[in-house]
């Protein structure tokens, strides 16, 4: 995505873009044009940057998304696709409203030393935001819940984030390794975002999907900066494609999360 802006205006498209995306193999070419044509001017994008990002949406949903898959977005049929999972969250209808101090401490209990975001829940901890209590209803959007060829089911978030260092005006794919993302992550406590996103996944398939499993089920969340994915050739540095961000926070802390919202005794 060299050349192409940044902003929370052009994320939106992106986001537009992907959701709107017939990623097939046979058409993902034609729409990304035709998305991009109708999206662009929309959006204030320059025409002469349609051709650009419809190319860069193009190589997005041709990286592997190892380690999450050896597939690409392209290989799973949009008929396993859901875009812009809506969810409406009841907070507390079971009890005690519970504190984000009390889903950062449950979070620490299951996170393994060696998870990638292990030490987040002691950020969140320490955030203004820590004594806010989970109370009413959370309303929100996953940007895209894909169905795995072994069943399981994976929350997908894009992200258009530039993650190059200060002082380095230009963004490499080198910038999109693991520990950078999970940083990155961090630093705008998207990992808080993950869990209620997997809350709201679990909550939804409980209800909807005969013999649901959370073990068996619940795929782990990838993030996926788009800007560091471009293509079949994208590295792939410690096991995991550049611009992959996976996670897999376990079915136990999920239920787990999902009962603390629900409420507290008193």
């Amino acid at each position: 995505m060299t050349g192409l802006p940044a902003g929370a205006a052009f994320g939106t498209m992106v986001h537009e873009a992907l959701e709107r995306l017939s990623w097939g193999p046979d058409a993902l070419e034609a729409s990304a044009l035709t998305v991009v044509a109708q999206l662009g001017p929309q959006h204030a994008l320059e025409r002469s940057l349609q051709p650009t990002l419809a190319s860069a949406l193009v190589a997005v949903c041709r990286t592997p998304l190892h380690p999450l898959t050896a597939h690409a977005l392209t290989d799973l049929p949009t008929t396993r696709r859901l875009p812009e999972l809506d969810f409406d969250l009841p907070l507390a209808d079971r009890g005690a409203p519970a504190t984000l101090r009390r889903l950062a401490d449950l979070m620490a209990q299951h996170l393994p030393s060696t998870d990638p975001l292990s030490a987040y829940p002691e950020r969140l901890r320490s955030s203004e935001a820590a004594d806010s209590v989970l109370n009413g209803f959370l309303t929100g959007s996953i940007d895209a819940v894909l169905q795995l060829d072994d069943g399981r089911f994976l929350v997908v978030d894009y992200k258009t984030n530039r993650l190059s260092p200060a002082g380095e005006p230009e963004v490499t794919l080198g910038h999109y390794v693991a520990p950078a993302m999970a940083e990155a992550m961090m630093q705008a406590h998207y990992p808080l975002q993950a869990i209620l996103y997997c809350v709201a996944l679990h909550r939804f398939l409980s209800t909807r999907l005969p013999g649901y499993a959370p073990e068996r089920h619940l795929g782990g969340v990838g993030y996926l900066f788009v800007r560091g994915m471009a293509g079949p050739s994208t590295p792939v540095v410690d096991g995991a494609s550049c611009g992959v961000m996976a996670w897999h926070p376990s079915a136990a802390l999920v239920v787990a999360a999902s009962e603390l919202l629900g409420g507290v005794d008193a």
